[in-house]
């Protein structure tokens, strides 16, 4: 069986097409057959003036109708669609996701943020580590980060915050949701076992690849420091050349830095596994589930 997942969030969209294997297994394979990622930065519109402009709105339906004649081509049977913080945020959305529908033959659903959160879950990770700490699920977007916490074997918590790169970049993140976050974070690990971190999105699977890590191995809370101050003192215009960033990478990557290394420290973790997982894969399962159900 041949699945799609369509992310669209405030940084980028990505269309994650995957064959799902079951052949009498108790858990099926899922093999990733092709990823494709256009930097929309649909939250530099949204989170500034409150809604999609014209020229965002047409590299959308364009981006839209490329996904589809994909799908066609790998010969998919089920596409799941989602929107996340910058479609939540935009005014003009449900226009959007009319003309993608009429144009493309794609439904659209904008999620909330605590089910974005879930979604991130779906990809239990941390069920196949070792049982003697906890897990701290950090996904940060360029609109909302969402965490997710694990402990004996249970979600315990999970939530989504406005914090995300594009805002931070637009200087739109209070001390009050920075603290908000804080708090959270201190008051859910409270008395539970070690907490390690699992982080996803692209700026921290661009940092481990700039760790050279072997695949599996973490990364330590020490080293996201060493690389924000390292790329801090490199100004912007520069970083693409020197760290072979894309555009759309080499801003919002020390964001992301920050709230990594902020919510790990405040929930007390020290190292950061990174196993190249995303929203789009989170979907992928929900809608194996679904159809399966």
């Amino acid at each position: 069986m041949k699945l799609a997942a369509i992310d669209i969030g405030s940084n980028a969209a990505r269309l994650l097409i995957t064959e799902v294997v079951q052949n009498g297994r108790t858990e099926p394979l899922f093999n990733k057959l092709n990823l494709v990622r256009v930097p929309f930065r649909l939250g530099f519109d949204v989170f500034e003036h409150g809604l999609i402009t014209k020229p965002k709105i047409g590299m959308v339906l364009q981006t839209m109708k490329a996904f589809k004649h994909l799908c066609n081509a790998y010969e998919v049977e089920h596409i799941k669609a989602c929107a996340t913080s910058a479609m939540r945020d935009a005014r003009n959305a449900a226009d959007i996701i009319r003309k993608v529908r009429m144009e493309a033959g794609i439904e659209i659903e904008v999620i909330s943020g605590d089910y974005e959160a879930g979604l991130i879950y779906e990809n239990h990770v941390a069920e196949n580590m070792d049982k003697d700490h906890s897990y701290l699920y950090i996904d940060v977007g360029g609109g909302s980060t969402e965490l997710s916490f694990f402990s004996n074997g249970l979600l315990i918590y999970k939530k989504s915050f406005n914090i995300g790169t594009i805002r931070l970049l637009k200087d739109m993140v209070t001390e009050k949701e920075w603290d908000e976050m804080k708090d959270v974070l201190k008051a859910v690990t409270k008395g539970q076992k070690d907490v390690v971190a699992i982080g996803s999105g692209g700026n921290i699977n661009k940092v481990f690849s700039m760790s050279k890590r072997k695949d599996g191995k973490p990364l330590q809370l020490d080293l996201l420091r060493d690389y924000y101050r390292e790329i801090s003192n490199v100004p912007l215009n520069e970083r693409m050349a020197k760290y072979g960033f894309r555009a759309d990478r080499a801003d919002v990557i020390l964001p992301a830095l920050l709230i990594y290394i902020n919510a790990m420290r405040w929930a007390g973790a020290e190292e950061i596994y990174v196993p190249k997982i995303g929203l789009a894969d989170g979907l992928i399962r929900h809608l194996y589930d679904e159809l399966k159900t």
